[in-house]
Formats: structure tokens, sequence, C-alpha cells
């Protein structure tokens, strides 16, 4: 009887103890599994732009700053991994089809992103236009050292702007919506260029702002690449020496625009900066102005990323009214 008790006590005790050993086991394969998953990333080293960029595990939480790269994050499926944005003050909303998903995304900074900010968010990943990084804002070398790898957007060719979409799908392991985006990139331009063939170039003033002169884009600024493929000519594409430019309202004049380019953002309006061109006494006597030959476009559409092909298609109706696109 007691040999009995004995065992029947000893089988009661293994009983009991298999779910705890078996809940125990289950964490220990949760975290093998989680570590078996970052094992397999195979660590990626990219140039960008002359610095050499090593991404050593999936990033977890990212931050978009800019919003055209916050554009590319989105429309590559990667929203959930988007931990914070800025320069929406640059900004005038997402393409429709992205605004569902943007009003997930939380803001860090509305203007440019601040050290402390970046620094406290928790991020391990930041894909950003190149506005917000040197000597007046984020210290890359800084940001390293507490774990964040950043990857910046700069690109001033086409190319450069499909490679940094096929490194953002590389490292966030989604090659094929990058591939696959990049493609209808291309064919969008290619339609346009196909229906644009054989026209004159169109003469193009870009016009951010004005004071003292107007601030613009030069020929080393990606948005005279997007002018170009769009069937215009910047007017200002011979000066390169920095992508933003402020030239004379008399060189201006001098030049002889056909169009004006005007960007929109969140302040001075579009009105505002029109009724502005056209109270100054040197700009007023451009045959664009009196003729109101004007082209709108958000700023956020002249930068690198995800709108390409989107930008050159409405910088071409504008410059070429009289083409169906």
């Amino acid at each position: 009887m007691k040999k009995r008790f004995v065992f029947l006590a000893s089988v009661l005790i293994f009983t009991l103890t298999l779910p705890s050993c078996s809940r125990k086991n289950e964490g220990k394969t949760g975290e093998a599994a989680e570590e078996q998953a970052a094992g397999d990333f195979t660590p990626l080293t990219f140039d960008n732009y002359g610095r050499i960029v090593t991404v050593t595990k999936r990033p977890k939480k990212a931050l978009a700053l800019g919003p055209n790269c916050a554009e590319t994050l989105v429309a590559l499926g990667l929203t959930d991994y988007i931990a914070g944005t800025s320069l929406r003050n640059h900004s005038r909303g997402p393409l429709p089809e992205y605004a569902e998903d943007f009003k997930k995304i939380p803001e860090l900074n509305h203007g440019s992103a601040t050290r402390e900010a970046v620094i406290s968010s928790g991020a391990d990943f930041i894909y950003g236009i190149d506005w917000e990084f040197g000597a007046d804002g984020l210290d890359i070398d800084e940001l390293s050292r507490y774990g964040i790898t950043v990857y910046v957007d700069a690109a001033q060719t086409l190319e450069q702007a499909y490679q940094e979409i096929t490194d953002i799908g590389e490292i966030f392991g989604v090659e094929d919506r990058a591939v696959a985006f990049v493609a209808d990139q291309k064919a969008r331009i290619a339609s346009v260029r196909q229906k644009i063939a054989g026209k004159a170039p169109v003469k193009v003033l870009v016009y951010d702002s004005g004071n003292d002169g107007v601030f613009t884009c030069s020929g080393a600024n990606f948005e005279t690449l997007l002018i170009n493929e769009a069937g215009g000519k910047n007017v200002f594409d011979d000066l390169k020496e920095k992508a933003w430019i402020t030239v004379s309202y008399e060189e201006a004049l001098k030049r002889s625009p056909d169009v004006i380019i005007i960007h929109d953002y969140d302040s001075p309006s579009v009105e505002a900066k029109i009724a502005e061109i056209k109270a100054n006494d040197t700009l007023s006597q451009l045959e664009a102005v009196k003729n109101n030959r004007f082209v709108i476009i958000d700023l956020e559409s002249v930068l690198p990323g995800g709108r390409i092909a989107y930008s050159i298609e409405k910088l071409a109706m504008g410059l070429h009214p009289n083409i169906a696109f």
C-alpha cells in the first residue's frame, strides 16, 4: 500500500509539472525562433552617395524624415514600420491612394526633425531627405552611436531614385514590391516621353518663393530632371553649384520663361505667390505672367521618391496642355 501511494504520488507530481515545463519550453522556442529569424538576415551593405551603410538586421521601427520618404515607404506597404515623420510643413498631404495609411503615422516633428525627438523615438532606422542631415541638421555619426542606421535620400538622377527604392525594398524584405513599383514608374514615364516626342522644350522658371529675388532650383536639382522629362527646360539649368539658389528678378526677366512653376506648400499660399509675382515691377513684365501661364505642383512632388511618374505626368499636362496624358 505504501509503495502504491509513493508510485501514485510520483505520477501525480510528474503530471502536474508537465504544463509548467511545456510553457517554459514554449518560451524558449519563441525566443529561439526570433533569434533564428534575426540570424537569417544577411547583412546588407550599400553605397549611399559615398557613405557606406551596413544594415545588420531588419528594421523594426523606422522614421521617415520628409514627406517624400514617408510616401515611398507607404507605397511599398511599409506603413506599420513608420514610427514618425517630419517636414509635414512642406507637404500638402499624401496622394489619395495613401491617405488612409498616412492617418496611422505619428508626426515626430511638424518641421525639421530635432535631435531630441529622433534619439528618444526608439527608432532603429531612418530613411530621410538630405536636408535633415549635416551641419544644420542631424549628425549621422551620433545617430549611429544610438543604434540608428541612416539611409539618406539624395537622388539626382532617375536611376539613383530607382536604386533608393530597390535598396529600401531589400532592407525591409519587400524586394518584389520595390521591383514592381519601379517597373510601373518606368512604364508611365516612357508613355509621357512618347507623347511629347518631337515637341520643342517649354522654357520654365521655378518659383518657390520670392524675397530679394526668386528662390528657385538649379540644374543640380532633381526637379530640373523632372522638368526635362515632362518636356520643359529650366531656364536656370546652367547654374549647378547648389541645388537651391536665389536669382535676381532682372535675370529671371532676361531669361524669358514661357511658364512659371509654383511650389505649393503650407505658407505662403499659391494665391499669395501669384499675387506677389503680379505685383512685382519686374516679373509682371514676363509674357508668362501676362498670359497666366502658371503650373502648380506640391513641393513634395518635385523631390526624389515615389512620385516620380506622377510628377512628370502632372508637369507635362501643365507644360503641354494640348496633349492628352
